[in-house]
Order: structure tokens, then sequence, then C-alpha cells
């Protein structure tokens, strides 16, 4: 507690929030604390600071984490709204860095509020081109895209779903542990309990398709291309899908979808969830990274997973009092364009954009090769990433790299960062992405910073290929 207790704390919108998610109003939550009404009153406004007796009380009575509740939130609200705040539509307004922050701190609620508006305003500036390129026929297009809508969950949830998380923990209690007689175990279960067979098939035969269910024959078809990793998945996919239906379709539910699309997207994602849950199970898989220390060769090879499985459930591991290293995730081609994300708690790259040119993950080139890098953000945080390339898709030209990523505070306990001293090593310095970093004198920058006016001369060439005003 001496990290809370040497400053003042003040944490009134967290409180407020927690106070609804519990569903209580403040009468009921100050009896449950044993202080008045008016103090809760006075603490949710930020008119009392947070002392570290009530932080207990918060902790005793509602099971949370006190490191996690006064955390501040603050850095990674503001970058996203100040990143949404230097779209051109607004830009002239020239609202003040400190502005961003006092909403960002003190008005969580909007500042998401802010960012959903942004999210279908971008979706709305696409759908020309989309009605375009459907020949302006079909379903109009949602406000909101399902995908945006359910990495917004994952962030709210942190990854996390503990019932599921659980379910799935007391299958795999039932089951072999070694992969191979995993397969096997999942593949007499779904025989036995289910009346479901699996079958391995031609490629040509399911047309460009890895996994069919024929709910006719009962029968799982794979595709012969798939490897023993996703042969695993897909077994235990099928085995959630039937056994885990009614947990996954409640938790559905709680996230309240918008449209079908969105609905369909969960049910596939939170099964998806589960079967990586069954197949490392949550206490046995943590144990084992930290035993490890995150050696993902090893344990992509004692789970019999692969390495886009791992580095997901990696990020996941944000079970209440058995934490595991914050990670945050992307996928990312030779382009720069990130086509899966999970951006953790202290995701150091924008939301909305892709990375920075400097972060060179693809000099990862081989799946067997993970490179480690130590990053410093332009307000000097530390990071430490590590690379995985992936195999190369039948028929792609270019390859895919995973990278993963946490504080540089964590790097002790990663065995592929050993040699580097994470507070002397020389770090490479990254910005957000080329339109929203202001570092002047970078020769990688791909687009000038919108929050900056150029500044060309016929004289002289600077080094970046877009010079621009100092304010």
């Amino acid at each position: 507690m001496a990290d809370v207790t040497d400053r003042k704390l003040y944490l009134g919108p967290k409180l407020r929030v927690l106070r609804r998610e519990l569903g209580l109003n403040q009468t009921r939550m100050a009896e449950e604390l044993g202080v008045s009404p008016s103090y809760l009153n006075h603490l949710e406004r930020n008119q009392r600071p947070l002392t570290a007796q009530m932080l207990l009380r918060l902790a005793n009575t509602y099971d949370i984490d006190i490191r996690d509740f006064t955390a501040s939130s603050q850095d990674g609200a503001a970058s996203d709204l100040a990143e949404i705040l230097s779209d051109a539509l607004v830009r002239d307004i020239g609202i003040a860095r400190d502005e961003v922050l006092e909403v960002a701190e003190n008005y969580p609620g909007v500042s998401e509020a802010i960012g959903r508006f942004y999210r279908a305003l971008a979706d709305l500036r696409r759908l020309p081109e989309q009605m375009q390129a459907s020949g302006r026929g079909g379903a109009p297009a949602p406000l909101v895209a399902p995908v945006d809508w359910w990495r917004e969950t994952v962030a709210k949830a942190g990854n996390h779903f503990a019932e599921i998380d659980a379910a799935a923990e007391g299958i795999a209690a039932e089951l072999e542990e070694d992969p191979a007689l995993l397969q096997a175990g999942l593949r007499a279960r779904l025989k036995e309990r289910h009346g479901m067979t699996v079958q391995m098939v031609r490629a040509d035969v399911l047309a460009g398709t890895v996994r069919h269910y024929d709910m006719h024959r009962r029968r799982l078809m794979l595709s012969e291309r798939l490897p023993a990793s996703g042969r695993l998945f897909a077994m235990a996919y099928q085995l959630c899908a039937q056994e885990m239906a009614d947990l996954i379709a409640a938790q559905v539910t709680r996230t309240a979808p918008p449209d079908e699309d969105s609905r369909r997207l969960a049910v596939i994602a939170l099964t998806n969830y589960a079967a990586a849950a069954l197949i490392m199970p949550y206490d046995r898989f943590r144990q084992a990274a930290e035993a490890s220390r995150h050696d993902l060769p090893l344990l992509r090879a004692r789970f019999g997973v692969s390495t886009e499985q791992l580095a997901h459930r990696l990020t996941s591991l944000n079970r209440t009092g058995a934490r595991g290293i914050p990670f945050f995730m992307v996928r990312i081609d030779r382009a720069g364009i990130v086509s899966k994300r999970f951006d953790g708690e202290a995701y150091p790259f924008a939301r909305y954009g892709g990375t920075c040119p400097r972060w060179d993950v693809h000099a990862a080139d081989a799946p067997d090769m993970v490179l480690p890098q130590l990053i410093e953000t332009l307000d000097e945080r530390r990071f430490l990433t590590l690379a995985i390339a992936l195999p190369r898709a039948d028929g792609a030209r270019g390859r895919q790299v995973i990278a993963l990523g946490c504080e540089a505070k964590h790097a002790g306990r990663i065995i592929h960062a050993d040699g580097i001293d994470t507070e002397r090593y020389d770090a490479v310095t990254v910005g957000p992405t080329c339109h929203l970093c202001e570092r002047r004198d970078c020769p990688d920058r791909a687009l000038p910073p919108v929050t900056r006016a150029l500044d060309l001369h016929s004289y002289e060439r600077t080094a970046s290929p877009f010079p621009f005003r100092r304010v």
C-alpha cells in the first residue's frame, strides 16, 4: 500500500463506475462501506481524496484489485481522445492538452461516448465506398462495425471472461494434459457424449474451408492442411460449442450486441476463447508461463498450440488474485497494417491507425525465432516487445508477424529479455503513428503530423521528409 498512501488519490469517476456496475445506489454502497452517503457523494465528486482505509474497505467488500483500481487510466484515455480530436473536422479548434486530460480523467463516460461517435463517423466515411463496391444493394451497414464493437467489449473486460475460463478449466480437468492424448480425448468425448465424429478430409473437398461441421451427419470435417495445433483447437471449439452453449449465450447477452452480426461475432469469439481456455487451462498455463519465464517456443510445444493461439492466451491472464503479465498483442503485415490487436493496459501506439515504422518487428523472419526489442515512446515510457513470424499462408506472398509487448518493468520475468538492461540499454524511439507523432528529426516519417503546419524551404532539405513548424 506504500505506493498509494504517499499521494492523494482522487478516483471519483472510477468509484462511480464501480457502484453502477454493482447496481447500487449511493445509500446502499455507503451502508456496505460503513460511511455516510454524503461522504460517498464527496468521494465520487472528487471533493475528498480516497484514503488508504477506504481503499481497503473497497477491496474487502467488493473483491477488487487495489493496484488495478488505483492505476491511472488517464494516459491511455487521453491519448485516444487526443487522437480523435486531431481529426481534420475539429483540428482547427485547437483544444489544449490540459482540457483533454481533464475530460479523460474526470469524465470517462464522455470520453467513451466521443470514441463511439468517432468510430461511427469513420464507418460512415467508408460507407460510400462500401455501397459502390456492393452495387448499392443489400442490407444497410451498422453504425458501429461489429469488429470495432467487439474490440471495445474485449478491452472493457480486460480480455478475461471469468465464468467461461472456470467452466473450460473444469472440462480440462477431466481430460489428459499431453496435447496428443488431449486430441484423442476430445475426439472420444465428442463421439460418446454428443454423437459426433471427427474426419480428416482432402483440402479440395472443403474448397478453401479448413473446418466444417456437417449438422445432418453430425460430422466435424477438418482439412488435411490443418496443422496439429489447428486440429486440436477445432475439436476443442466444437466441444465448447456443445457443452458451454448456455454459458456463452448468457455472456453474449450481457455484452448487449447492437445488431445480429455483432451477436454472431461475439458467439464465435467467446467460443474461441473457451477453446483456448480448455487447451491452456488458466492456473496450469499461468504457472507454466511463470516457471518457464515465458519461454514462448517451450509453451507452444508443451500445450500443442500455434504462436497466435499462445499470444492470445497470454493477453487473457487477468484473473483477480492470479494475474499474469499484462501483455498487448498485434498481428501485423509487412505494409504495417494491423489486422488483429489487443490493446492491453499500456498499448503504446495509436488505436485508430497503424504502428510506427521504426518498430522493426519484421526482422523476425523465422517461425521459431523470437526477436526482443526495447522501444521508448515520446513520453519516455519503455516497453519490451517480442516478435515472432507466422508461417506463410498458402498462396500468400507476404509474411505476418505476431508481436507481444509489455512495460519494460516486467522484463525480468521473460527469458527472451535476458541480456537486455531495460534501464541502460539503448531503446528504439517510436511514436504513436506518423500522422500523430511530433518527433521532428525522424527520417522514417511517412506522413506529416496533422497537429502541425509544414515548414518547407527550397534552400534546404532536412533529415525528415516532412519538416514542420515548432509550436
